[in-house]
């Protein structure tokens, strides 16, 4: 079968012409070796069915990042190649195009974005570019589709162009000596989104529109988040709480199966915060707590992305993250795992290198609080006063910056360099932005969704057993002696390994004075993740690192709730 390469720099427009020519039939996979994710799928070619390769998007063929090593061996297993260009940014471009002709592979080159050419006065003559290149070029604008049917029935005039040993002066000669030849401008005026795009990307002016875009986003994500979940509640209440009691009732409404399977029953009743079945509480969290929160932010993720405004704010912090062992690109899994922590760490494969997807996980689990544990601190401890509610953020995010600046000394190795092209703001494609949501949507269901209810079934055989009980004994003077909370505090802790908005709940009944709800609610936050995110955590790290990355949880949960506690 025939392997198609689809190459470029990153952003632009790949993804979309890849679902252009693919349909809906995708598959992700990482690359043999690596974390580095690509996207596979079919097409016809020459009557045949084929293999269409989305690579990961490179600048040069002289790699400065694994994803550019990836791109640059996957060239190996390809029989021809689709070289996707910016067509508003020719010269950069094509200094890629020309390292793919001259590694005499059957190339066809796409001009991509060739509405916006126009609206920024760009002509260019593309037969002579063609005649330049020795190769097929076509033009395309992506979202809506103009040049797909061209392309494809053009894939057969591919060749095989370029001269070998090329040295790197003698190819940016040869791709300014084609754009001059190519190439004419005309003034035009910058349009709206042009200037934001300028501003946002300027320390003085993009801080602040980054700083209300995030408040924005997050009021969004918020509000379909909980919609969605007050959706989810009403479902199994409607739909699966009869089937549960049923169940109940055939297991006799308790005893050891019942308890693992259904859960304890409260007052007759099934409550899926609190009964911990791996039917009741092991589905709903995930279905119904997690999930609308994961739909809501992968549909705003996407927007994001192909707006263009992710790569200006990881640009505009990127200088911060560096303190802390990672780059810009760090951010969006510190901005996912606000939401939830799951999507959070799985998007920690972004990250170039073992050592920086190590420091994000870390720092994530430790110092990032989900969206529904940062409402239950904010309803519980917020009775008390703003100033505790802002104590409990304000000591997480310096823990964040303390415990980073640490881990950055202490790890070996050195954080990359953030070697990206800022896009200009663009007008999403509907239907790719639902591809790429139904592509993440599934790969969460498929992949953390049976690891919750394994670490839900764990945790319900060794609590059925009373080994979790026992543990809570031994370590009850830890808890009195060092966080200075009462020992009843302990069944909050502990359930918090399964769900931390509910253990924050169950502080509330316990009388806990200002300083005590600070501790707890810090330590509660710090100490371990959810059982979810271990699942994920424990597949993304391996063995080894989770271990170090649990040992650092402990050492600092314990060391800033005994400060705390000090404090207060």
């Amino acid at each position: 079968m025939k392997k198609i390469l689809l190459m470029g720099n990153p952003n632009v427009g790949k993804s979309v012409i890849f679902s252009r020519l693919t349909g809906v039939n995708v598959v992700t996979s990482n690359y043999s070796g690596t974390t580095v994710e690509f996207t596979q799928g079919h097409m016809k070619f020459k009557g045949e069915r084929a293999v269409l390769i989305d690579v990961p998007g490179t600048y040069t063929l002289e790699p400065t990042s694994r994803a550019e090593e990836v791109a640059c061996d996957m060239m190996k297993e390809g029989d021809l190649i689709i070289d996707i260009v910016d067509a508003t940014n020719l010269e950069r471009n094509l200094r890629l195009t020309m390292d793919i002709i001259d590694k005499k592979m059957p190339t066809i080159v796409v001009l991509n974005m060739w509405d916006e050419t126009k609206h920024m006065g760009i002509d260019i003559d593309v037969k002579k570019l063609e005649q330049l290149l020795a190769v097929p070029v076509v033009t395309t604008v992506a979202p809506t589709g103009v040049g797909i049917k061209e392309l494809v029935s053009r894939l057969e005039e591919t060749k095989i162009g370029g001269i070998e040993d090329r040295t790197e002066h003698e190819r940016w000669d040869e791709v300014g000596r084609i754009v001059s030849e190519c190439q004419r401008l005309s003034h035009r005026h910058h349009t709206m989104l042009e200037k934001l795009g300028e501003a946002s990307v300027k320390p003085l002016t993009g801080i602040p529109i980054g700083i209300i875009a995030i408040y924005l986003i997050f009021k969004v994500i918020r509000f379909i988040g909980e919609l969605l979940v007050g959706v989810g509640e009403g479902l199994f209440d409607v739909i699966w709480t009869p089937v549960l009691m049923r169940l109940s009732e055939i297991l006799g409404g308790s005893g050891f199966i019942h308890d693992i399977l259904v859960g304890k029953l409260l007052e007759g009743e099934i409550d899926y915060g609190q009964s911990f079945g791996l039917l009741s509480t092991g589905l709903f969290v995930p279905l119904a707590v997690v999930l609308p929160y994961i739909i809501s932010f992968y549909l705003i993720l996407g927007i994001l992305e192909d707006v263009g405004f992710l790569p200006r704010f990881a640009v505009l912090i990127d200088t911060i993250m560096h303190r802390v062992g990672l780059h810009g690109f760090a951010s969006i899994t510190m901005f996912l795992g606000l939401g939830c922590n799951i999507p959070g760490v799985l998007a920690t494969r972004i990250l170039e290198t073992r050592r920086e997807r190590f420091i994000a996980a870390t720092l994530l689990a430790i110092c990032v609080p989900c969206m529904a544990l940062s409402a239950m601190v904010i309803g519980l401890v917020g009775e008390k006063g703003g100033q505790y509610v802002a104590s409990v953020f304000i000591t997480l995010f310096i823990v964040w910056i303390l415990l980073g600046l640490l881990l950055n000394r202490i790890i070996a190795g050195e954080s990359m360099e953030l070697y990206m092209e800022i896009p200009p703001y663009r007008i999403p494609y509907f239907g790719t932005l639902m591809k790429k949501f139904g592509m993440r949507l599934r790969e969460f269901i498929t992949t953390a969704v049976p690891l919750v209810l394994v670490g839900v079934l764990i945790v319900n055989i060794l609590y059925s057993l009373g080994i979790i009980e026992s543990l809570g004994k031994i370590f009850a003077p830890l808890i009195t002696r060092v966080l200075g909370l009462p020992q009843e505090a302990i069944s909050a802790l502990i359930i918090g390994f399964l769900r931390k908005d509910v253990a924050v709940g169950m502080l509330d009944p316990l009388n806990l004075t200002s300083g005590q709800l600070v501790v707890a609610s810090v330590v509660l936050a710090m100490y371990f993740p959810c059982v979810g995110t271990f699942a994920i955590l424990f597949k993304e790290l391996g063995v080894k690192d989770m271990s170090k990355a649990i040992l650092i949880m402990l050492i600092s949960a314990l060391s800033v709730g005994g400060i705390l506690n000090v404090i207060f």
